[in-house]
């Protein structure tokens, strides 16, 4: 299995087979067993990865900066003002220089089709970071996640909601590999913040051979009932204008993930979340939202973030081993 994904480029989780993604998972939670036991597996030494932000981040960076470094390998770190890349190049002379200098690109920005174009030109494999519709790596540490809670088999014909903004780049991404895995998705939300009408129909295509179902509901109690995993994002994404808190809040507050939504939900349910959150006046931004709309708590309180059925931060962990095996099994 791992041959087979050798030279390919991670772009979305629609390219993969159900089996594939399930390589991509075991292999994460292999390389998470060598880090915490302290054992080499500097598999790709000497080979060099460019990281390509045009949005900032935190997880992504330190996840693909420690993952290259663990494996081996040099990573350069290009910053959103560190490369010409769509100003005075294009993205398809970019990817071509690069291409002859790395081993491999990851992309980390705005439309998918700028990761697509990377990809067409680069010859080597490229890796999506994040853009605006997709998130796949972030989908390959929320399913560790959760087989780490309920084991590696124990997710089929569970229940995964999310709540809120279903219809940003990690609801899609979620309702994807719940439908290649197997896994019961339900979008909790207004209609306004639904995925794609286009992508729910091939979602539920695919639901339709792996024996799982996709849900878009706007009630609260519906989309909780029976859940094992409660997900939620930010309201304002990366790259919006901050002119959209005040529609998103009237929109949005009836999602907020409390105790009192968390309690209709299965009694082993747990909270996820890909980060960063806004839990309370602790950030520049939760503050000024406060200091705005008077809502020291958005998106999740703050309750429930710090809480026992908390998976944040097991999560985050995970975004590192999940990125490592991406960049092995692309590039071994």
């Amino acid at each position: 299995m791992s041959a087979s994904l050798t030279g390919r480029h991670f772009l979305k989780l629609l390219d993969f087979t159900p089996e594939e993604i399930r390589y991509l998972i075991d292999l994460s939670a292999d390389l998470k067993a060598k880090k915490r036991s302290g054992e080499p597996h500097r598999y790709l030494e000497g080979k060099n990865v460019a990281l390509i932000f045009e949005k900032t981040s935190t997880r992504t960076r330190c996840a693909f900066e420690v993952g290259a470094a663990d494996l081996g390998m040099h990573a350069v770190y290009l910053d959103p003002s560190a490369s010409q890349i769509g100003k005075k190049e294009s993205i398809a002379d970019t990817a071509r220089v690069l291409g002859r200098m790395f081993d491999g690109i990851e992309y980390r920005g705005f439309g998918q089709e700028r990761v697509e174009e990377l990809a067409a030109h680069a010859g080597v494999p490229v890796w999506n970071g994040l853009t605006t519709e997709f998130h796949p790596t972030q989908m390959l540490a929320d399913v560790l996640t959760m087989e780490e809670e309920f084991s590696r088999d124990g997710m089929r014909g569970r229940k995964v909601t999310f709540m809120g903004d279903a219809g940003n780049n990690v609801g899609n991404s979620l309702m994807v590999v719940c439908a290649k895995l197997g896994i019961d998705f339900c979008a909790c939300g207004p209609a306004e913040q639904m995925p794609p009408a286009g992508l729910v129909e091939t979602c539920r295509s695919i639901a339709a051979e792996t024996g799982s179902a996709i849900t878009l509901t706007a009630d609260v109690d519906e989309g909780a009932r029976g859940a094992s995993v409660i997900y939620t994002d930010i309201w304002v994404s990366m790259g919006e204008s901050a002119d959209l808190w005040g529609e998103r809040i009237r929109l949005l507050s009836p999602y907020q993930v409390n105790a009192e939504l968390m309690a209709k939900a299965a009694p082993d349910a747990i909270f996820m979340h890909c980060l960063p959150s806004f839990h309370d006046r602790k950030t520049t931004i939760g503050e000024e939202v406060y200091q705005k709309f008077g809502l020291a708590e958005l998106e999740v309180t703050d309750e429930v973030f710090e809480g026992p059925r908390s998976r944040v931060f097991d999560e985050a962990e995970n975004r590192l081993h999940s990125i490592k095996a991406v960049m092995l099994a692309t590039l071994g």
